[in-house]
């Protein structure tokens, strides 16, 4: 059933005229987008993709011409202020008007128009003799158009916030006529689609708001209308000659994909004689006085608000993007038809999903069925469910689809609004969420059960049948086991081919597959949970360790958690360049940013940008170690010679000091060199370099404490992402290891070793109970004591396997499974070193001293009752 509903013929019989030019959409993909290549894209909402013709076409065009700056007399100039003349004539002929009705102002982008607007609208402010002005917006509004109430606020001027379920007043029901003629005018924003759930919202309301028939809320006056069109335009046709809104802010990057930076304000001509403005910039003055207060506009409308000079090469390049996006789509009308088709067979399929037990597998934010082009555009948000009916939060399911390729958008998409009404978000919740740390664009998706944010995909005219496949493909892979024979699938008012056909489109790789590994047995890790060979980096004198002992006894342990067995340390870990191979020690000296030398050095790409195993597995292939007393790290890979290069920390004068960022913090760093940097661009294969963290010890990275760490002080750390340490248990492995075993019914059992490695830790331990140490607060070894700084948060790294770079895409999905729809493996340690004037060493075989945390209570996971479909 679900390889025939998931068939290019079920596709074709649900919207036989919809997909406009399918047949030749392989080759165009094929000439235009060769980096799609196995990649699905699916976020065309945010940003639709650029064409390779658009770029060459827009880069000749530079070389062969000179563009100068558009407010000089000049030659090259007077060519730049004709071109951008020309621009803005197809910018009117694209949306069915001319310049007799609309004006083009370039801006920034979207939302520099909407600023723009609520800056320059002529309000009438209240305490005035005359009624005031009112900005009235639809709560499913982008965040760029609620926030013009800031600016309305300032002019004292109210907003009226009006839900989409609230109907619009007809005005002649209860205006007097004694009050039809007052002039005050008000602003009424609304999208034309909806950014969050693709709701078409009915163009019509202009006519009826401008001419009086509809009214937003009770207030005499003159309505004006405000069309937020940027997500529109993206796949739709707009015809403005036939709805003339009085404002229309777009972004060009949504239509074409390139350039990016850059939108417009179409202005109707009638109401620009109305706006008022108080800053001039560089050519919007026709004259002024530099020591008066004496200022003339320019006459023309555009000139008169474009402050500054504006992105020419940047205008230029849109004149290539309206003749490659007509030439190769044939208008917007069919890349309207071809999307919707898309986006149409994606909803009826995923709205048929159903788990055995008859619950729905995803929960799908709609107000249309998907049926009628002209009323919804081509976006589907949804939140993913267990068959509980539980919520999956969406960065879980973020992360999977990362491992498939898919690139999806999570959160609430800048739309607040529509975000509350869909998932029945609160305003209280709002804020209950803000106080539990959850801000907008972080991966805090589940709060007490309940979701902040959903998922989101779109679709774009290159987007293809295979991209909608691909997608409904993961989320079958993700959501049934292998055991379930039939996919079952719920009647649906829309009815799909069940005729079997060979599916000559398709691309999807199975990926369901987990690589069986050599077993080795659980009492065999209790001695050596790695199997590997230890190295021995660091070797205290006799003496040393004796007064090591001798002050341990000395000092005060506070209350801990003590049981019959011990805790002691088993593996000691330190990746001395971020994301490459573990280096394992049996001791190591502990430096102020944790184990000395841990994630000093990171790979960077040509443009400085730090490379991980995220974007390149190939990284865990590259073995670094350390030889203390050489002072050299040696770095090995197969295929390449090894290359060493100095620990030691004396940069010199002419050493070039650079600023990079580690997630989003920054940190100065330096480069090693063109020959670590061609050995590295060598073994990935692309151009990349090899930088090492600054030892100015003024440029540490600092963070401040965001998990609870009760000391006051900034830690200092590495190169790495949240703290100086990562702590995983190693009996909390075994019982994952099981768990994965049964649910993938696996013959052969995974390693230990591969398990220990996947999750990246400094330090494994040896617990009674697998889990516990998410109870505990802080903990001593030997010398060193720990604050426990909160859980880890596990991404897709997990699933690659640390000793082959190959991805085992149902390992995180396991993980959530096993944890209760949580990814948290392991926790975060900062140190709180002994002042001693012995060196601070971490030593295997240590045992481990923890404090519990006061009433805690620690869910652990029911693997033996989890089914395998989660």
């Amino acid at each position: 059933m679900a390889e025939e509903l998931l068939s290019f013929r079920a596709f074709q019989s649900s919207c036989p005229a919809g997909y406009e030019y399918g047949s030749e959409l392989r080759g165009l993909r094929e000439r235009e987008f060769p980096r799609l290549r196995g990649i699905t894209y699916l976020d065309h909402a945010s940003s639709t993709l650029f064409p390779e013709s658009l770029i060459k076409a827009f880069t000749d065009d530079l070389r062969n011409n000179v563009y100068g700056n558009p407010h000089s007399p000049n030659i090259s100039s007077k060519l730049t202020y004709d071109t951008i003349e020309h621009v803005r004539y197809r910018i009117l002929q694209h949306f069915h008007t001319t310049s007799e009705d609309y004006t083009v102002i370039f801006t920034s982008g979207c939302t520099a128009a909407l600023k723009l607007v609520a800056e320059v609208f002529p309000w009438v402010p209240e305490g005035t003799e005359q009624p005031s002005s009112r900005f009235c917006y639809l709560t499913d509004n982008h965040t760029s158009v609620v926030g013009m109430r800031g600016i309305t606020a300032s002019m004292n001027v109210l907003s009226v916030p009006v839900k989409p379920k609230d109907k619009l007043l007809l005005e002649k029901d209860w205006l007097p006529d004694e009050e039809q003629n007052c002039m005050t005018p008000h602003l009424f924003s609304y999208p034309a689609q909806s950014n969050f759930s693709g709701t078409k919202y009915p163009l019509s309301w202009i006519r009826d708001i401008k001419s009086g028939k509809l009214c937003p809320v009770k207030i005499p006056g003159k309505w004006f209308v405000l069309l937020d069109a940027a997500s529109y335009v993206s796949s739709s046709p707009l015809d403005l000659g036939v709805h003339q809104a009085d404002f229309i802010p777009i972004s060009f990057y949504k239509i074409f994909g390139f350039p990016t930076g850059l939108g417009a304000l179409l202005v109707n001509n009638r109401i620009a004689p109305l706006l008022r403005k108080t800053y001039f910039g560089g050519g919007t003055a026709a004259a002024y006085l530099a020591g008066k207060d004496f200022y003339f506009p320019k006459k023309s409308i555009a000139e008169r608000f474009e402050d500054g000079t504006v992105s020419f090469l940047d205008i230029i390049a849109l004149k290539h993007g309206f003749d490659v996006l007509e030439k190769l789509t044939g208008g917007m009308e069919k890349i309207k038809q071809h999307t919707f088709a898309l986006a149409h067979y994606t909803y009826t399929v995923l709205s048929t999903l159903k788990y055995a037990n008859g619950a729905p597998v995803v929960r799908l934010y709609n107000d249309t069925n998907f049926s009628n082009a002209d009323v919804q555009g081509p976006i589907i948000n949804f939140n993913v469910l267990d068959e509980s009916g539980e919520v999956i939060g969406f960065s879980q399911v973020e992360k999977m689809a990362s491992l498939y390729n898919i690139h999806v958008r999570t959160g609430c998409f800048c739309n607040t609004g529509a975000c509350q009404m869909h998932l029945g978000i609160s305003d209280e919740d709002i804020q209950k969420n803000l106080q539990a740390g959850h801000v907008c664009g972080d991966d805090i998706d589940l709060i007490d059960g309940r979701p902040t944010g959903s998922v989101r995909i779109s679709f774009g005219y290159m987007s293809s049948f295979e991209d909608a496949q691909t997608f409904l493909k993961f989320i079958i892979a993700t959501r049934f086991s292998k055991s379930d024979a039939e996919i079952p699938f719920q009647s649906s008012a829309t009815q799909l081919t069940t005729e079997p056909a060979p599916d000559d489109h398709s691309y999807f790789n199975d990926a369901n597959k987990l690589s069986p590994r050599m077993h080795i047995a659980d009492r065999e890790h209790r001695n050596n949970p790695s199997g590997t060979e230890r190295t021995v980096g660091w070797q205290p004198l006799e003496s040393e360790s004796e007064g090591l002992r001798a002050a341990l006894s000395e000092v005060a342990v506070p209350n801990i958690k003590r049981g019959d067995k011990p805790i002691t340390v088993t593996n000691i870990y330190l990746y001395p360049i971020k994301s490459c191979s573990a280096f394992e020690v049996t001791e190591w000296p502990v430096g102020n940013q944790g184990l000395l030398y841990d994630r000093n050095w990171m790979v960077v790409n040509q443009n400085g940008v730090c490379i991980t195993q995220k974007q390149e597995p190939k990284l865990c292939l590259i073995n670094p170690s350390i030889d203390l007393k050489q002072r050299i790290m040696v770095i090995q890979a197969e295929g390449m010679d090894p290359i060493s290069v100095s620990i030691e920390e004396n940069i010199g004068k002419e050493t070039v000091i650079y600023e990079s960022k580690v997630c989003s913090h920054r940190v100065k760093t330096y480069d090693c060199g063109e020959r670590t940097a061609g050995w590295f661009s060598a073994f990935l294969g692309y151009p990349c370099r090899l930088i090492r963290q600054s030892p100015d010890r003024k440029n540490d990275m600092q963070h401040k404490n965001t998990k609870g760490l009760t000391c006051a002080t900034s830690i200092s750390l590495s190169l790495v992402n949240e703290a100086q340490y990562l702590l995983i248990n190693a009996a909390s492995i075994l019982q994952l290891k099981e768990h994965v075993t049964a649910r993938y019914r696996l013959k052969e059992p995974l390693e230990i070793e591969e398990l220990i490695r996947r999750f990246r830790a400094n330090i494994v331990i040896s617990a009674p109970e697998s889990f516990e140490e998410e109870e505990w607060a802080e903990i001593s070894i030997g010398s060193l004591r720990f604050q426990v700084v909160g859980p880890c948060t596990r991404c897709q790294v997990i699933c690659i396997d640390q000793q082959s770079g190959e991805r085992n895409k149902e390992f995180l999905q396991s993980l959530s499974a096993a944890r209760g729809k949580k990814t948290n493996f392991g926790i975060y340690l900062m140190n709180q070193p002994l002042r001693s004037s012995f060196p601070d060493i971490l030593s295997v075989g240590s045992e481990v001293l923890p404090v519990l945390k006061e009433n805690t209570e620690i869910q652990r996971p029911t693997f033996s009752e989890e089914k395998c479909s989660g």
